[in-house]
Protein backbone atom coordinates (compact mmCIF):
# COMPACT_ATOMS: atom_id res chain seq x y z
CA UNK A 1 0.00 0.00 0.00
CA UNK A 2 2.60 2.47 0.72
CA UNK A 3 4.68 1.67 -2.70
CA UNK A 4 1.24 2.21 -4.26
CA UNK A 5 0.89 5.69 -2.63
CA UNK A 6 4.55 7.00 -3.15
CA UNK A 7 4.06 5.66 -6.58
CA UNK A 8 0.62 8.39 -6.87
CA UNK A 9 2.34 10.76 -5.46
CA UNK A 10 5.81 10.84 -7.43
CA UNK A 11 3.38 10.35 -10.62
CA UNK A 12 0.72 13.25 -9.79
CA UNK A 13 3.28 15.65 -8.61
CA UNK A 14 5.17 15.15 -12.43
CA UNK A 15 1.57 15.59 -14.11
CA UNK A 16 0.88 18.98 -12.10
CA UNK A 17 4.56 20.23 -12.31
CA UNK A 18 4.22 18.93 -16.15
CA UNK A 19 1.28 20.90 -16.49
CA UNK A 20 2.39 23.92 -14.88
CA UNK A 21 5.48 24.06 -17.34
CA UNK A 22 2.74 24.00 -20.00
CA UNK A 23 1.08 27.38 -18.91
CA UNK A 24 4.54 29.09 -20.35
CA UNK A 25 4.37 26.63 -23.17
CA UNK A 26 0.89 27.16 -24.34
CA UNK A 27 1.24 31.17 -23.72
CA UNK A 28 4.44 31.06 -26.67
CA UNK A 29 2.64 28.64 -28.68
CA UNK A 30 -0.48 30.74 -28.66
CA UNK A 31 -2.48 27.07 -28.03
CA UNK A 32 -4.87 27.12 -25.51
CA UNK A 33 -3.44 25.19 -22.02
CA UNK A 34 -6.49 23.38 -21.53
CA UNK A 35 -5.08 21.01 -24.52
CA UNK A 36 -2.01 20.23 -23.09
CA UNK A 37 -3.67 19.20 -19.73
CA UNK A 38 -5.78 16.93 -22.04
CA UNK A 39 -3.22 15.13 -23.62
CA UNK A 40 -1.19 14.76 -20.30
CA UNK A 41 -4.42 12.73 -19.36
CA UNK A 42 -4.26 10.43 -22.62
CA UNK A 43 -0.96 10.33 -22.40
CA UNK A 44 -0.80 8.77 -19.26
CA UNK A 45 -4.17 6.59 -19.68
CA UNK A 46 -4.67 3.21 -21.13
CA UNK A 47 -3.13 4.08 -24.58
CA UNK A 48 -0.09 5.53 -22.87
CA UNK A 49 1.67 4.49 -19.81
CA UNK A 50 -1.53 1.51 -19.78
CA UNK A 51 -2.78 3.25 -16.63
CA UNK A 52 -6.92 2.18 -16.85
CA UNK A 53 -9.92 4.72 -15.21
CA UNK A 54 -13.14 4.31 -16.16
CA UNK A 55 -15.10 5.58 -12.72
CA UNK A 56 -17.37 7.80 -14.35
CA UNK A 57 -19.57 8.46 -10.99
CA UNK A 58 -16.34 9.66 -9.72
CA UNK A 59 -15.21 12.07 -12.54
CA UNK A 60 -18.67 13.69 -12.65
CA UNK A 61 -18.44 14.46 -8.54
CA UNK A 62 -14.78 16.13 -8.95
CA UNK A 63 -15.64 17.78 -12.01
CA UNK A 64 -18.56 19.22 -9.95
CA UNK A 65 -15.92 20.37 -7.93
CA UNK A 66 -13.47 21.97 -10.30
CA UNK A 67 -16.36 23.77 -11.65
CA UNK A 68 -17.51 24.98 -7.90
CA UNK A 69 -13.83 26.38 -7.74
CA UNK A 70 -13.02 27.60 -11.32
CA UNK A 71 -16.58 29.73 -10.74
CA UNK A 72 -16.00 30.79 -7.61
CA UNK A 73 -12.77 32.54 -8.82
CA UNK A 74 -14.70 33.83 -11.34
CA UNK A 75 -17.15 35.49 -9.12
CA UNK A 76 -14.63 36.80 -6.63
CA UNK A 77 -12.24 38.23 -9.64
CA UNK A 78 -15.51 40.22 -10.99
CA UNK A 79 -15.97 44.01 -10.79
CA UNK A 80 -19.43 44.79 -9.77
CA UNK A 81 -18.94 48.34 -11.57
CA UNK A 82 -17.83 46.41 -15.12
CA UNK A 83 -20.65 43.38 -14.59
CA UNK A 84 -23.78 45.64 -13.09
CA UNK A 85 -23.66 47.17 -17.46
CA UNK A 86 -23.49 43.79 -18.75
CA UNK A 87 -26.26 42.28 -16.29
CA UNK A 88 -29.10 42.25 -18.45
CA UNK A 89 -27.56 40.36 -22.20
CA UNK A 90 -24.96 38.08 -19.77
CA UNK A 91 -28.76 36.99 -18.05
CA UNK A 92 -30.43 36.57 -21.18
CA UNK A 93 -27.63 34.79 -22.89
CA UNK A 94 -27.39 32.28 -20.18
CA UNK A 95 -31.01 31.54 -20.53
CA UNK A 96 -32.80 32.66 -23.67
CA UNK A 97 -29.56 31.72 -25.25
CA UNK A 98 -29.01 28.71 -23.50
CA UNK A 99 -32.52 27.72 -25.17
CA UNK A 100 -32.47 29.07 -28.31
CA UNK A 101 -29.07 26.86 -28.94
CA UNK A 102 -30.25 23.31 -26.96
CA UNK A 103 -33.05 24.27 -29.65
CA UNK A 104 -31.26 24.48 -33.17
CA UNK A 105 -28.54 21.75 -32.23
CA UNK A 106 -31.06 19.34 -31.48
CA UNK A 107 -33.40 19.89 -34.39
CA UNK A 108 -29.99 19.95 -36.43
CA UNK A 109 -28.76 16.57 -35.30
CA UNK A 110 -32.15 14.75 -35.26
CA UNK A 111 -32.18 15.69 -39.17
CA UNK A 112 -28.97 15.03 -40.15
CA UNK A 113 -28.00 12.01 -38.02
CA UNK A 114 -31.01 10.48 -37.11
CA UNK A 115 -31.09 10.77 -33.06
CA UNK A 116 -33.85 10.06 -31.57
CA UNK A 117 -34.95 13.70 -29.62
CA UNK A 118 -33.75 12.43 -26.37
CA UNK A 119 -30.68 12.38 -27.44
CA UNK A 120 -30.34 15.33 -29.52
CA UNK A 121 -31.77 17.47 -27.21
CA UNK A 122 -28.78 16.21 -24.49
CA UNK A 123 -26.32 16.73 -27.52
CA UNK A 124 -27.68 20.60 -27.79
CA UNK A 125 -27.72 20.70 -23.55
CA UNK A 126 -24.13 19.52 -23.26
CA UNK A 127 -22.41 21.46 -25.81
CA UNK A 128 -24.77 25.07 -24.93
CA UNK A 129 -22.76 25.92 -22.08
CA UNK A 130 -19.42 28.24 -22.73
CA UNK A 131 -16.45 27.30 -20.49
CA UNK A 132 -15.88 29.77 -17.94
CA UNK A 133 -11.90 28.64 -17.25
CA UNK A 134 -11.03 28.68 -21.19
CA UNK A 135 -12.95 31.78 -21.15
CA UNK A 136 -11.17 33.60 -18.17
CA UNK A 137 -7.89 32.21 -19.32
CA UNK A 138 -7.79 33.20 -22.45
CA UNK A 139 -10.03 36.52 -23.05
CA UNK A 140 -7.66 37.98 -19.97
CA UNK A 141 -4.56 38.00 -22.14
CA UNK A 142 -6.52 39.79 -24.71
CA UNK A 143 -6.94 43.74 -25.61
CA UNK A 144 -10.27 43.89 -25.39
CA UNK A 145 -13.08 46.38 -24.31
CA UNK A 146 -13.95 45.36 -20.56
CA UNK A 147 -17.63 45.49 -20.86
CA UNK A 148 -17.14 42.90 -23.74
CA UNK A 149 -15.47 40.35 -21.36
CA UNK A 150 -17.48 41.56 -18.75
CA UNK A 151 -20.29 40.05 -20.81
CA UNK A 152 -18.82 36.76 -21.98
CA UNK A 153 -17.25 36.42 -18.57
CA UNK A 154 -20.39 36.93 -16.80
CA UNK A 155 -22.15 34.73 -19.10
CA UNK A 156 -19.97 31.87 -18.62
CA UNK A 157 -19.89 32.19 -15.15
CA UNK A 158 -23.70 32.11 -14.82
CA UNK A 159 -24.96 29.50 -17.73
CA UNK A 160 -23.33 26.69 -15.92
CA UNK A 161 -26.23 26.65 -13.45
CA UNK A 162 -28.98 26.55 -16.34
CA UNK A 163 -27.56 24.08 -18.41
CA UNK A 164 -26.52 21.49 -15.47
CA UNK A 165 -30.44 21.68 -14.60
CA UNK A 166 -31.34 20.84 -18.29
CA UNK A 167 -29.13 18.24 -18.44
CA UNK A 168 -29.93 16.43 -15.26
CA UNK A 169 -33.57 16.48 -16.39
CA UNK A 170 -32.85 15.25 -19.82
CA UNK A 171 -30.89 12.52 -18.51
CA UNK A 172 -33.54 11.28 -15.71
CA UNK A 173 -35.20 8.20 -15.96
CA UNK A 174 -38.70 9.72 -15.44
CA UNK A 175 -37.58 12.34 -18.06
CA UNK A 176 -41.19 13.25 -19.65
CA UNK A 177 -43.33 11.96 -17.00
CA UNK A 178 -44.32 15.23 -15.84
CA UNK A 179 -45.92 18.39 -17.47
CA UNK A 180 -43.19 20.84 -19.45
CA UNK A 181 -44.60 23.94 -17.39
CA UNK A 182 -43.96 21.94 -14.65
CA UNK A 183 -40.58 21.32 -15.34
CA UNK A 184 -39.94 24.88 -16.22
CA UNK A 185 -41.48 26.21 -12.88
CA UNK A 186 -39.41 23.81 -11.11
CA UNK A 187 -36.04 25.89 -13.44
CA UNK A 188 -36.87 28.68 -12.43
CA UNK A 189 -37.56 28.25 -9.16
CA UNK A 190 -33.75 26.55 -8.62
CA UNK A 191 -32.32 29.35 -10.12
CA UNK A 192 -34.19 31.94 -8.73
CA UNK A 193 -33.82 30.37 -5.39
CA UNK A 194 -29.98 29.65 -5.92
CA UNK A 195 -29.09 33.05 -6.58
CA UNK A 196 -31.21 34.10 -3.22
CA UNK A 197 -29.47 32.28 -1.35
CA UNK A 198 -25.48 33.11 -2.67
CA UNK A 199 -26.85 36.92 -2.27
CA UNK A 200 -27.45 35.69 1.43
CA UNK A 201 -24.29 33.85 2.22
CA UNK A 202 -22.44 36.43 0.44
CA UNK A 203 -23.87 39.20 2.42
CA UNK A 204 -23.00 37.30 5.37
CA UNK A 205 -19.42 36.38 4.59
CA UNK A 206 -19.13 40.32 3.86
CA UNK A 207 -20.38 41.46 7.06
CA UNK A 208 -18.57 38.70 8.92
CA UNK A 209 -15.10 38.60 7.49
CA UNK A 210 -13.99 42.39 8.55
CA UNK A 211 -15.27 41.95 12.22
CA UNK A 212 -14.08 37.96 12.65
CA UNK A 213 -10.23 39.00 13.63
CA UNK A 214 -8.56 35.97 12.06
CA UNK A 215 -5.14 35.38 14.35
CA UNK A 216 -3.64 34.51 10.92
CA UNK A 217 -3.81 36.44 7.65
CA UNK A 218 -3.83 33.07 5.66
CA UNK A 219 -7.42 32.10 7.22
CA UNK A 220 -9.04 34.91 5.51
CA UNK A 221 -8.56 33.23 1.90
CA UNK A 222 -9.79 29.82 3.16
CA UNK A 223 -12.61 31.61 4.88
CA UNK A 224 -13.92 33.51 1.72
CA UNK A 225 -13.62 30.42 -0.47
CA UNK A 226 -15.38 28.40 1.84
CA UNK A 227 -18.31 30.39 1.95
CA UNK A 228 -18.32 30.25 -2.12
CA UNK A 229 -18.67 26.38 -1.27
CA UNK A 230 -21.36 27.12 1.55
CA UNK A 231 -23.37 28.78 -0.79
CA UNK A 232 -23.34 25.50 -3.14
CA UNK A 233 -24.03 23.78 -0.11
CA UNK A 234 -26.69 25.44 0.83
CA UNK A 235 -28.35 25.80 -2.28
CA UNK A 236 -28.21 21.55 -3.21
CA UNK A 237 -29.72 20.94 -0.14
CA UNK A 238 -32.48 23.74 -0.38
CA UNK A 239 -32.92 22.21 -4.32
CA UNK A 240 -32.05 25.18 -5.88
CA UNK A 241 -28.48 25.64 -8.47
CA UNK A 242 -25.51 25.63 -6.40
CA UNK A 243 -24.17 26.99 -9.31
CA UNK A 244 -26.08 30.15 -9.99
CA UNK A 245 -25.52 30.38 -5.71
CA UNK A 246 -21.96 30.07 -6.00
CA UNK A 247 -21.17 32.86 -8.71
CA UNK A 248 -23.50 35.00 -7.26
CA UNK A 249 -21.67 34.26 -3.59
CA UNK A 250 -17.97 35.26 -5.16
CA UNK A 251 -19.59 38.23 -6.80
CA UNK A 252 -21.09 39.86 -3.78
CA UNK A 253 -17.29 38.75 -1.50
CA UNK A 254 -14.86 40.43 -4.52
CA UNK A 255 -16.41 43.57 -4.29
CA UNK A 256 -16.49 43.69 -0.71
CA UNK A 257 -13.13 45.40 1.13
CA UNK A 258 -12.57 42.50 2.94
CA UNK A 259 -9.42 42.03 4.78
CA UNK A 260 -6.43 40.83 2.79
CA UNK A 261 -8.71 40.87 -0.26
CA UNK A 262 -5.63 40.38 -2.63
CA UNK A 263 -4.71 37.32 -0.61
CA UNK A 264 -8.11 36.27 -1.43
CA UNK A 265 -7.81 36.73 -5.08
CA UNK A 266 -3.88 35.34 -5.25
CA UNK A 267 -5.71 32.11 -3.40
CA UNK A 268 -8.70 31.48 -5.13
CA UNK A 269 -6.66 32.21 -8.77
CA UNK A 270 -4.37 29.46 -7.66
CA UNK A 271 -7.28 27.03 -6.56
CA UNK A 272 -8.64 28.00 -9.86
CA UNK A 273 -5.34 26.57 -11.50
CA UNK A 274 -5.10 23.49 -9.86
CA UNK A 275 -8.89 22.72 -10.28
CA UNK A 276 -8.53 23.19 -14.05
CA UNK A 277 -5.12 20.70 -14.57
CA UNK A 278 -6.89 18.07 -12.67
CA UNK A 279 -10.14 18.28 -14.16
CA UNK A 280 -8.81 18.27 -17.44
CA UNK A 281 -6.38 15.76 -17.07
CA UNK A 282 -8.50 13.28 -15.47
CA UNK A 283 -10.83 14.11 -18.49
CA UNK A 284 -8.17 13.10 -20.91
CA UNK A 285 -7.89 10.29 -18.53
CA UNK A 286 -11.09 8.70 -18.75
CA UNK A 287 -11.51 9.11 -22.61
CA UNK A 288 -10.79 5.90 -24.47
CA UNK A 289 -8.71 7.29 -27.78
CA UNK A 290 -9.58 3.99 -29.78
CA UNK A 291 -12.90 5.14 -30.01
CA UNK A 292 -12.46 8.51 -31.21
CA UNK A 293 -11.91 8.35 -34.85
CA UNK A 294 -15.55 7.22 -34.38
CA UNK A 295 -16.59 10.58 -33.21
CA UNK A 296 -15.45 12.11 -35.17
CA UNK A 297 -18.18 12.84 -37.76
CA UNK A 298 -21.05 13.95 -35.30
CA UNK A 299 -18.23 16.19 -33.20
CA UNK A 300 -17.87 18.00 -36.90
CA UNK A 301 -21.80 18.58 -37.31
CA UNK A 302 -22.54 19.31 -34.08
CA UNK A 303 -19.67 21.75 -33.75
CA UNK A 304 -20.30 23.28 -36.78
CA UNK A 305 -24.63 23.58 -36.37
CA UNK A 306 -23.57 25.05 -32.75
CA UNK A 307 -20.80 27.65 -34.37
CA UNK A 308 -22.27 28.48 -37.16
CA UNK A 309 -26.17 28.61 -36.45
CA UNK A 310 -26.75 28.03 -32.89
CA UNK A 311 -23.83 30.62 -31.53
CA UNK A 312 -25.38 33.17 -33.36
CA UNK A 313 -28.53 33.13 -33.27
CA UNK A 314 -28.86 32.95 -29.61
CA UNK A 315 -26.12 35.75 -29.25
CA UNK A 316 -28.70 37.70 -31.90
CA UNK A 317 -31.90 36.77 -30.06
CA UNK A 318 -30.17 37.31 -26.67
CA UNK A 319 -28.38 40.89 -27.42
CA UNK A 320 -31.48 42.49 -29.16
CA UNK A 321 -32.83 45.34 -27.45
CA UNK A 322 -29.20 45.58 -25.67
CA UNK A 323 -27.31 48.59 -27.47
CA UNK A 324 -24.65 45.77 -28.77
CA UNK A 325 -23.69 47.03 -32.48
CA UNK A 326 -23.42 43.75 -35.09
CA UNK A 327 -19.47 43.79 -35.06
CA UNK A 328 -19.25 42.99 -30.92
CA UNK A 329 -22.84 40.27 -31.49
CA UNK A 330 -20.19 38.67 -34.03
CA UNK A 331 -17.46 39.02 -31.85
CA UNK A 332 -19.35 37.42 -29.04
CA UNK A 333 -20.97 34.65 -31.67
CA UNK A 334 -17.01 33.81 -31.97
CA UNK A 335 -16.13 33.55 -28.63
CA UNK A 336 -18.24 31.22 -27.27
CA UNK A 337 -15.58 28.81 -26.03
CA UNK A 338 -16.32 25.61 -25.26
CA UNK A 339 -13.75 23.79 -22.58
CA UNK A 340 -14.15 21.33 -19.79
CA UNK A 341 -17.71 21.94 -18.96
CA UNK A 342 -19.29 20.22 -22.22
CA UNK A 343 -17.01 17.00 -21.08
CA UNK A 344 -18.15 17.13 -17.40
CA UNK A 345 -22.14 17.38 -18.60
CA UNK A 346 -21.55 14.70 -20.53
CA UNK A 347 -21.07 12.51 -17.52
CA UNK A 348 -24.00 13.01 -16.57
CA UNK A 349 -26.21 10.73 -18.93
CA UNK A 350 -22.81 8.57 -19.08
CA UNK A 351 -23.24 8.03 -15.91
CA UNK A 352 -27.33 7.40 -15.53
CA UNK A 353 -27.05 5.15 -18.44
CA UNK A 354 -28.52 7.11 -20.87
CA UNK A 355 -28.26 5.35 -24.65
CA UNK A 356 -25.98 6.62 -26.77
CA UNK A 357 -24.56 8.56 -23.94
CA UNK A 358 -20.82 6.85 -24.55
CA UNK A 359 -20.53 8.20 -28.25
CA UNK A 360 -22.07 11.24 -26.91
CA UNK A 361 -19.39 11.91 -24.21
CA UNK A 362 -16.70 11.12 -27.36
CA UNK A 363 -18.04 13.63 -29.60
CA UNK A 364 -17.93 15.83 -27.20
CA UNK A 365 -14.30 15.10 -26.23
CA UNK A 366 -13.39 15.31 -30.04
CA UNK A 367 -15.62 18.50 -30.45
CA UNK A 368 -14.13 20.35 -27.73
CA UNK A 369 -10.43 19.46 -28.95
CA UNK A 370 -11.01 20.49 -32.52
CA UNK A 371 -13.12 23.88 -31.22
CA UNK A 372 -10.93 25.35 -29.41
CA UNK A 373 -8.01 25.33 -31.02
CA UNK A 374 -9.61 26.84 -34.14
CA UNK A 375 -11.38 29.51 -32.11
CA UNK A 376 -8.84 29.74 -29.62
CA UNK A 377 -6.11 30.64 -31.97
CA UNK A 378 -8.55 33.16 -34.45
CA UNK A 379 -9.73 35.25 -31.50
CA UNK A 380 -7.07 37.74 -32.01
CA UNK A 381 -7.20 38.24 -35.47
CA UNK A 382 -11.08 38.28 -35.88
CA UNK A 383 -11.01 41.02 -32.70
CA UNK A 384 -9.00 43.17 -34.71
CA UNK A 385 -10.98 42.36 -38.28
CA UNK A 386 -14.34 43.18 -36.41
CA UNK A 387 -12.30 46.02 -34.46
CA UNK A 388 -13.56 45.62 -31.44
CA UNK A 389 -9.69 45.81 -29.40
CA UNK A 390 -9.03 47.98 -26.66
CA UNK A 391 -5.99 50.28 -27.31
CA UNK A 392 -4.68 50.40 -23.87
CA UNK A 393 -6.85 49.34 -20.73
CA UNK A 394 -5.77 49.47 -17.17
CA UNK A 395 -5.81 45.84 -15.33
CA UNK A 396 -5.74 45.03 -12.15
CA UNK A 397 -2.60 43.32 -10.45
CA UNK A 398 -2.92 41.19 -7.57
CA UNK A 399 -0.21 41.82 -4.79
CA UNK A 400 -0.31 41.11 -1.38
CA UNK A 401 0.16 44.22 0.28
CA UNK A 402 -1.09 45.01 3.85
CA UNK A 403 -1.30 49.17 3.15
CA UNK A 404 -3.04 48.90 -0.06
CA UNK A 405 -5.45 46.74 1.72
CA UNK A 406 -5.58 49.05 4.66
CA UNK A 407 -6.23 52.34 1.65
CA UNK A 408 -8.52 50.87 0.37
CA UNK A 409 -6.00 51.21 -2.78
CA UNK A 410 -5.56 49.19 -5.89
CA UNK A 411 -2.23 48.53 -7.61
CA UNK A 412 -3.50 48.66 -11.51
CA UNK A 413 -0.87 48.00 -14.64
CA UNK A 414 -1.53 49.50 -18.23
CA UNK A 415 0.88 49.66 -21.17
CA UNK A 416 1.36 52.36 -23.73
CA UNK A 417 0.58 50.05 -27.26
CA UNK A 418 1.31 50.71 -30.68
CA UNK A 419 -1.54 53.03 -31.89
CA UNK A 420 -1.97 54.57 -28.55
CA UNK A 421 -2.52 58.50 -27.61
CA UNK A 422 -1.17 57.94 -24.48
CA UNK A 423 2.61 57.84 -26.11
CA UNK A 424 3.71 61.74 -26.26
CA UNK A 425 2.13 62.31 -23.37
CA UNK A 426 3.56 64.35 -20.13
CA UNK A 427 2.44 62.62 -16.87
CA UNK A 428 0.97 66.20 -15.80
CA UNK A 429 -1.50 66.00 -18.56
CA UNK A 430 -2.94 62.28 -17.94
CA UNK A 431 -5.01 64.33 -15.01
CA UNK A 432 -5.99 62.07 -13.35
CA UNK A 433 -8.14 61.83 -10.42
CA UNK A 434 -7.04 63.00 -6.83
CA UNK A 435 -6.64 59.77 -5.17
CA UNK A 436 -4.73 58.25 -8.16
CA UNK A 437 -1.15 58.33 -9.08
CA UNK A 438 1.43 57.16 -11.72
CA UNK A 439 4.12 55.43 -9.09
CA UNK A 440 6.55 53.76 -11.56
CA UNK A 441 7.16 53.58 -15.07
CA UNK A 442 8.98 50.52 -16.65
CA UNK A 443 10.84 51.33 -19.89
CA UNK A 444 13.11 49.43 -21.81
CA UNK A 445 13.45 46.79 -19.22
CA UNK A 446 14.60 49.40 -16.23
CA UNK A 447 12.09 50.66 -14.14
CA UNK A 448 12.22 54.44 -12.71
CA UNK A 449 9.63 57.07 -10.88
CA UNK A 450 8.41 59.79 -12.93
CA UNK A 451 7.99 63.20 -12.66
CA UNK A 452 5.06 65.37 -13.81
CA UNK A 453 7.26 66.49 -17.24
CA UNK A 454 8.29 62.52 -17.73
CA UNK A 455 6.66 61.76 -21.62
CA UNK A 456 5.53 58.34 -22.10
CA UNK A 457 6.61 56.34 -24.72
CA UNK A 458 4.95 53.67 -27.07
CA UNK A 459 5.96 50.32 -25.03
CA UNK A 460 5.91 51.90 -21.32
CA UNK A 461 4.43 49.93 -18.75
CA UNK A 462 3.19 52.46 -15.78
CA UNK A 463 2.05 51.07 -12.50
CA UNK A 464 -0.71 53.08 -10.93
CA UNK A 465 -2.27 53.55 -7.36
CA UNK A 466 -5.90 54.20 -6.89
CA UNK A 467 -8.01 54.42 -4.13
CA UNK A 468 -11.12 52.48 -4.67
CA UNK A 469 -13.33 55.61 -4.95
CA UNK A 470 -11.36 57.18 -7.98
CA UNK A 471 -10.63 53.70 -9.68
CA UNK A 472 -13.35 53.80 -12.00
CA UNK A 473 -12.55 57.53 -13.09
CA UNK A 474 -8.95 56.78 -13.28
CA UNK A 475 -9.89 54.16 -15.90
CA UNK A 476 -11.92 56.32 -17.84
CA UNK A 477 -9.49 58.75 -18.57
CA UNK A 478 -6.97 56.90 -19.04
CA UNK A 479 -9.06 55.08 -21.72
CA UNK A 480 -10.11 58.97 -23.06
CA UNK A 481 -6.35 59.84 -23.26
CA UNK A 482 -5.31 56.79 -25.07
CA UNK A 483 -8.17 57.14 -27.63
CA UNK A 484 -7.93 61.38 -28.11
CA UNK A 485 -4.56 62.32 -26.61
CA UNK A 486 -4.15 65.10 -24.08
CA UNK A 487 -7.22 67.16 -26.00
CA UNK A 488 -9.40 64.20 -25.13
CA UNK A 489 -11.97 66.50 -23.49
CA UNK A 490 -11.53 69.25 -25.52
CA UNK A 491 -12.64 66.42 -28.09
CA UNK A 492 -15.57 65.37 -25.63
CA UNK A 493 -14.15 61.84 -24.96
CA UNK A 494 -15.06 60.95 -21.53
CA UNK A 495 -13.42 57.51 -21.91
CA UNK A 496 -16.90 55.45 -21.77
CA UNK A 497 -16.69 51.96 -22.80
CA UNK A 498 -18.18 51.81 -26.11
CA UNK A 499 -18.18 48.20 -26.56
CA UNK A 500 -22.61 48.11 -26.39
Amino acid sequence: MSDRLELALLLGAAVLLAAVGAVRLSTRLGVPSLLFYLALGVAIGESGLGIRFDDVELTRTLGFCALIVIIAEGGLTARWSTLRPVLGVASALATVGVLVSVAVVGVLLHLLLGLDWRLALLYGAVLSSTDAAAVFATLRRMRLPPRLVATLEAESGMNDAPVVLLVILLSAAEFGARPWWLEVLVVGYELTAGAALGFLVGMGGRWALPRAALPASGLYPIAAVGLTVLAYGAATVSHASGFIAVYVAGVVLGNARLPHRQAILGFADGLAWIAQIGLFVLLGLLVSPSRLDQALLPAVLAGLALVLLARPLSVLVSATGFGIRAREQAFLSWAGLRGAVPIVLATIPLSEGVPGASRLFDAVFVLVVIFTLAQTGTLAPVARWLRVTAPAEATEIRVESAPLDRMEADLLQIEVSAGSRLAGVHIDELRLPVGAVVTLVLRDGEGFVPGPDTRLRTGDNLLIVATGRVRDAAERRLRAVSRRGRLARWYGERGADRSG
